[in-house]
């Protein structure tokens, strides 16, 4: 399993992403998931996988190859003029894996999926970030999507929801990133250390500071610790349930009541029987009904044409 985020702030990206792969409890092996290419002064692109790992390494020897090679595919990832397109190059390069591994009559324990995160600038346009579908559609973060997970992504949610911040700084991402990272880690033991981190700032068309988080790292350690004692702390500070708080009873509502109630029903009832059968149009009815009272005896009805 995977868990990879990639936030869009105001000052830039970050991405960070976790290295643990299993294929079982007693088969745990360390695979690098975060990739960076750069051209300085000209762009800086990151990307993340997530999925199948023979499909997405693929994913990633072939773009580097056609890098290597740029006369043999135009544009590659390093010469396409635009984000947009490198996220196009990379979904059809991500369709095109998963297509010759199924025609090929592969077969695998899991499906020859993968999904991706890919983020960084060009030239003089802003910052882009994507989420690249196995199908090979995508969708770009905005303002009201402003970061992107894959891999198991349901058990560090909450805390991005809760402290993302547009204008936050690079350090407080990175923290509340960890934290997202800590809580999924201890509920999931397919996701682990060491984390890996890529920060990108706006307009520097260079890739920025980067670090690599080990299990026994001081700082993910103390932010591990200090984030257990102050959830305890909160849990503690909040009123706790009385088991001798009596819960009122559900008010219960006298026969007599109950047997009217029926009688109003009914009546109602016969009321729209007798107007559907005086009145032929639809429009009329509801005109008339609407000024009908509930006693059928005193019904207000137009007077009928002879």
């Amino acid at each position: 399993m995977t868990y990879c985020i990639g936030v869009r702030l105001d000052r830039g990206l970050v991405f960070m992403s976790d290295t643990r792969t299993n294929a079982g409890l007693d088969n745990v092996s360390t695979f690098r998931k975060m990739h960076c290419w750069e051209v300085p002064g000209e762009r800086a692109i990151t990307l993340m996988t997530a999925g199948n790992l023979a499909t997405t390494q693929a994913v990633i020897s072939l773009l580097e190859e056609r890098t290597k090679a740029p006369a043999d595919r135009v544009p590659t990832i390093l010469s396409a003029p635009s984000m947009f397109e490198v996220a196009n190059i990379v979904a059809s390069t991500l369709r095109e894996v998963i297509k010759n591994l199924v025609e090929c009559g592969q077969q695998a324990d899991n499906a020859f999926n993968g999904t991706l995160i890919l983020g960084g600038q060009i030239a003089d346009s802003v910052t882009r970030l994507f989420l690249i579908y196995p199908e090979g559609n995508f969708i770009e973060a905005g303002d009201e999507t402003p970061f992107f997970q894959i891999g198991d992504t349901k058990y560090g949610r909450p805390i991005l929801v809760r402290a993302y911040d547009r204008g936050m700084s690079f350090e407080a991402a990175v923290k509340m990133m960890l934290l997202s990272f800590d809580s999924t880690i201890k509920a999931n033991l397919s996701v682990g250390p060491p984390i890996d981190l890529q920060i990108y700032a706006e307009g520097e068309l260079v890739l920025g500071p980067s670090r690599r988080f080990e299990a026994d790292d001081a700082y993910f350690l103390e932010i591990s610790e200090g984030w257990g004692t102050a959830l305890k702390q909160a849990v503690d500070s909040l009123p706790d349930f009385s088991l001798d708080r009596k819960l009122k009873p559900p008010e219960k509502m006298a026969a007599a009541d109950c047997f009217a109630n029926v009688k109003v029903s009914a009546s109602r009832t016969f009321c729209a029987f007798v107007l559907r059968r005086l009145i032929r149009t639809p429009k009329a009815f509801e005109i008339v009904a609407r000024s009908a009272t509930v006693n059928s005896s005193q019904l207000r009805l137009p007077a009928r044409r002879s």
